[in-house]
């Protein structure tokens, strides 16, 4: 039973009402010598308290996303049936392009938000290139299964979670289908294919969207694996020109880390309160050691770049927690690299979805004007900048390694 599903949430309801009559209904009629009586009453407090503490945990987990499974939560899941080393490319020389298509199989999934604007569906994915064996989910826009729209293919966009975080979090959390869909059928948005991969693809550990060969391939699943399959089974336009990837928190820095290394690959990338250096997450497999650090680093990726990557990207965040990234971005990029820096001051909200929910929209009036797919008929601002960049205390070396956006990385998701 998911831990995000309709039908553990109404079990988790049910057993917290019988725990709160039974006491109501039994305390004075117990039977049987004192210690027995005291000892069944203990119980059903005991119960009582558990069942109040589950429900609790399921709607926090519901309303954040954070574990989509048991395995996810006992940190028992492990996706990766082999992580063989790919080469600084993650192909493993392998001509994925060449590959034979593979059909997939898909059905309706399940769990909040799921079944909302017409639907998401979900597929078990055996990664041809990295060796990982994970869910996608796919959302197709209202115009995919019109007549008029059957020989158009459509952009793509991949939403990645935080850590820990749920694959379903786009959907269920931020409602990124539903928020779009009337902005999508008005014309104000590109009609996008929105596809979320699974990212939490060892227990106890986030992977940082890196190849580290012997343990996981994350980075070719995400930008070669998980393309191929969307490329194979639904009319997506090719890469660069139609692929975007989009984050909050840790995958934030995913989302920017692919585009920056692979802009043959992304076109944009959306960055949603993210960071630079690995180590923003503490339990990222990338800040394990200096090279890793190094190779996963956005902004040292771009500063190194000797042909700098046609890529655009959107970085929005409060201070301390991934505006000054985004502004070490900016600082470092020539063109034909764009960054978008969007401000958000501090009673926009916290590191949480209700901060995040609100930037969906202008993150994807973003998205389609700087893929060219239409003008939006409003601008899309999403915050102001201010006219002097606030640093929030970081020191100089810190704002311009981008690792002062996660304020010492005391905070995550």
């Amino acid at each position: 039973m998911s831990l995000t599903g309709t039908a553990f949430l109404y079990t988790t309801v049910v057993l917290s009402v019988v725990a709160l009559v039974l006491p109501l209904v039994l305390w004075s009629r117990m039977r049987g010598p004192k210690a027995l009586r005291v000892a069944a009453r203990v119980l059903m407090l005991l119960f009582a308290q558990g069942t109040a503490v589950t429900l609790v945990f399921v709607l926090v987990n519901n309303a954040n996303s954070l574990y989509d499974n048991w395995a996810d939560l006992l940190g028992t899941g492990n996706h990766v049936q082999q992580a063989a080393d790919l080469g600084r490319d993650g192909t493993g020389g392998i001509a994925f392009k060449r590959l034979p298509k593979v059909g997939q199989a898909f059905r309706p999934a399940d769990g909040p938000g799921m079944r909302a604007a017409g639907g998401v569906r979900v597929t078990q994915l055996k990664g041809r290139v990295s060796g990982v064996n994970a869910e996608v989910y796919v959302w197709l826009p209202p115009q995919y299964g019109e007549p008029a729209y059957r020989h158009r293919t459509f952009p793509v966009v991949e939403l990645l979670p935080g850590y820990p975080g749920s694959a379903k979090a786009w959907f269920g959390s931020l409602k990124a289908h539903e928020q779009l869909l009337p902005l999508m059928e008005d014309g104000r948005v590109a009609p996008f294919i929105l596809v979320a991969p699974r990212t939490n693809l060892l227990a106890g550990v986030d992977t940082g969207c890196a190849d580290i060969p012997g343990t996981v391939n994350a980075d070719s699943w995400l930008s070669i694996d998980v393309p191929t399959m969307v490329m194979d089974n639904f009319r997506a336009e090719p890469a660069p020109s139609g692929w975007a990837v989009a984050g909050y928190s840790a995958g934030a820095h995913c989302a920017v880390k692919l585009a920056v290394a692979h802009p043959d690959r992304y076109r944009a990338a959306v960055s949603l309160s993210g960071y630079n250096d690995p180590i923003g997450e503490r339990n990222s497999l990338a800040s394990q050691t200096p090279a890793l650090r190094a190779a996963n680093n956005p902004y040292l990726l771009l500063r190194k770049s000797a042909v700098p990557p046609r890529i655009a990207l959107y970085v929005s965040g409060e201070s301390g927690d991934g505006y000054q990234a985004g502004v070490a971005l900016e600082a470092v990029s020539k063109a034909p690299t764009t960054v978008h820096v969007v401000f958000l001051p501090r009673s926009a909200g916290g590191h949480t979805m209700a901060l995040w929910r609100p930037q969906v929209v202008p993150s994807f009036r973003w998205l389609t004007l700087q893929m060219g797919k239409n003008r939006p008929r409003t601008a899309a601002t999403g915050g102001t900048t201010p006219r002097t960049p606030s640093t929030g205390g970081s020191t100089r070396a810190a704002l311009a390694s981008g690792t002062a956006s996660r304020a010492g990385a005391a905070r995550r998701r």
